[in-house]
C-alpha cells in the first residue's frame, strides 16, 4: 500500500515541503533509507544524513531549516519522533492480521474464547480460562487454569501464563516470558530448605508490555501487581508480591526482589538490582548497574552506583575514585617526609 506526502501530512496535521504526490510504501532509518521509504529526523546530530538520504519523504520538525538542498520531500510537524510513531501504528494496523482458531490448538471445553480471537497451532488453553475479544494467542503458548485475559491481548509464541493470573486490556507479552511461576520462597528447616507454597497470582493491568524471556513471579499470598502502562524490557526478573505502579519502565536485566513496592513513572536502566521489602518513590530514576539496598523516600531522585546514592554525589565520588592511586602515592610520600622531619627511625 502506498501513501502520498499529502495523505501523510493530512494525517499528521503537518506541512508538505516539496512534491505532495511523492509516495512511499515502507519505512526506514534515515541513514539506511532507499527510494520509496519514509524516514524521520528528530535528533539534530543526525542532520547530516538528510542531505544524502535516498528516502522519498522525511518527517522533520517545524523549525528545521536545511543548510543545503534536500532531495527528499519534507513533512514538517511539531514532534517528528511522535509523528513517526503514529505512522508506525498505522502501518502495523494495516498489516494482515491472524484470525481463527487452529485445529491444532488444544482448548478446554471449560474455557471461554471470544469469537474473534486468534489461537495458533499447538497453543493450549486450560480449564476455566477466559480469552477476551480481539486476543491473539500465538503458537506454543500456554494459558493456565482460570487465567483471564482482557480484550486485545497479544500472547506471542512460547509464552506461559500460570494458573489464576489476570491480565487487562491491550497487554502485550513477548516470546518466552513467564507470568505466574512460583516466587522464590523457601524456609530453612533442620538445615535444609523447605518450599513455601506460592498460592497467590499475578495481576497485570491495561496497556502493559513485557519483553521476551522476562519472568513475573506469582505472590506467596495476594497478588504481584503491574499497574497500568508499565513497560518491561527483555530478561527482567520481578519477584513475588512486588507492586509496580503505573507508567514505570525498566530496561533489560533489571531484577526486583520480593515484596518491594515501586512507585509510578520510575525509570530503571539496564542491570539495576533492587533489594526486597523496600519502597521506591514515584519518578525515581536509577542508572545502569546500580544496586538499591534501602528505601528511596524522596520523589524524583536520580541514583547511581552500588549501593546507589544521589547521582551528583556519585559523579563527584567517581572523580575521586580515578585519583585514588595517585593520592595513595602522595600520602605515602608525605608520611616519609614527616617521619624524616621528626627524626623517626
Amino acid at each position: 500500500m502506498e501513501f502520498s506526502a499529502q495523505m501523510i501530512a493530512s494525517f499528521l496535521e503537518g506541512e508538505v515541503i516539496g512534491n505532495p504526490d511523492a509516495a512511499v510504501s515502507s519505512v526506514a532509518k534515515i541513514e539506511e533509507a532507499k527510494s520509496g521509504d519514509l524516514a524521520f529526523l528528530a535528533n539534530p546530530k543526525y542532520e547530516h544524513y538528510i542531505y544524502d538520504t535516498a528516502a522519498t519523504i522525511v518527517i522533520v520538525a517545524k523549525d528545521f531549516a536545511p543548510s543545503r538542498p534536500v532531495d527528499a520531500t519534507l513533512i514538517k510537524v511539531d514532534d517528528p519522533y511522535g509523528s513517526f510513531a503514529r505512522l508506525l501504528d498505522l502501518y502495523v494496523a494495516n498489516k494482515p492480521q491472524k484470525s481463527g482458531i487452529s485445529p491444532l490448538a488444544s482448548i478446554s471445553e471449560k474455557a471461554s474464547v471470544a469469537d474473534d480471537a486468534y489461537v495458533g497451532p499447538f497453543a493450549v488453553i486450560d480449564d476455566g480460562a477466559v480469552i477476551g475479544k480481539g486476543c491473539k494467542i500465538y503458537p506454543h503458548s500456554y494459558i493456565g487454569m482460570g487465567v483471564r485475559l482482557g480484550d486485545n491481548v497479544i500472547v506471542n509464541s512460547g509464552v506461559k501464563i500460570y494458573e489464576g493470573c489476570v491480565l487487562g486490556d491491550n497487554v502485550i507479552l513477548h516470546s518466552g516470558c513467564v507470568i505466574g511461576a512460583d516466587g522464590f520462597g523457601f524456609a530453612p528447616v533442620d538445615g535444609r530448605y523447605k518450599k513455601i507454597p506460592q498460592i497467590g497470582n499475578v495481576v497485570i493491568e491495561n496497556d502493559v508490555e513485557i519483553g521476551a524471556n522476562t519472568c513475573v513471579d506469582r505472590a506467596t499470598m495476594g497478588s504481584t501487581v503491574l499497574r497500568r502502562g508499565v513497560k518491561l524490557d527483555n530478561l527482567i526478573q520481578i519477584g513475588h508480591n512486588v507492586v509496580i505502579d503505573h507508567d514505570t519502565v525498566a530496561a533489560a536485566q533489571v531484577g526486583i526482589a520480593g515484596s518491594t513496592k515501586i512507585g509510578a513513572n520510575c525509570m530503571f536502566a539496564g542491570q539495576v538490582g533492587v533489594a526486597g521489602h523496600i519502597t521506591v518513590a514515584d519518578k525515581t530514576q536509577i542508572g545502569s548497574q546500580a544496586g538499591v539496598g534501602s528505601a528511596v523516600k524522596r520523589e524524583g531522585e536520580v541514583l547511581l552506583g552500588t549501593p546507589a546514592f544521589h547521582a551528583r554525589d556519585f559523579q563527584r565520588a567517581f572523580m575521586v575514585f580515578k585519583e585514588l592511586p595517585e593520592m595513595r602515592r602522595e600520602i605515602a610520600a608525605l608520611k616519609r617526609e614527616l617521619a624524616e622531619l621528626r627524626g623517626d627511625k
